[in-house]
């Protein structure tokens, strides 16, 4: 008997589309879950690494997958329940950064650094 395959659905989308859908919509899911995150500067800073033309195309492509999990609102655990919405995201964005962390330099920590001290500045100003 020949069993029929019926693929998943993939939820973040095809991969070319990675690095469109993180960029339009990062920043936007950076303020919902600066408190959720406590590594979020470490996620600023892949963001900052996954768009960085000098990182290998494997670490870009790795990091702008778990991006993009991270910025699709629905997802296994959808982001809007409260204590709970971004855990499944926290599990794939430490998986990630822990395989490409060597790929994380000092230069995307300070922009991601930079980045949230303006972001803390616009909430409060």
């Amino acid at each position: 008997m020949r069993k029929t395959h019926h693929p998943d659905p993939e939820i973040i989308g095809p991969a070319e589309d990675h690095e469109a859908r993180v960029r339009s919509r990062f920043w936007r899911t950076v303020k919902k879950a600066v408190a959720a995150i406590p590594f979020i500067e470490e996620v600023v800073a892949a963001y900052y690494c996954a768009l960085d033309p000098e990182t290998p195309a494997s670490v870009r492509a790795t990091l702008l997958a778990a991006l993009t999990y991270f910025v699709v609102p629905l997802d296994i655990v959808p982001d809007f329940i409260l204590g709970f919405g971004f855990s499944d995201d926290i599990t794939v964005l430490v998986t990630a950064i822990g395989m490409v962390r060597r790929h994380i330099g000092e230069r995307h920590r300070v922009a991601a650094r930079i980045a949230l001290d303006r972001l803390a500045t616009e909430k409060t100003g």
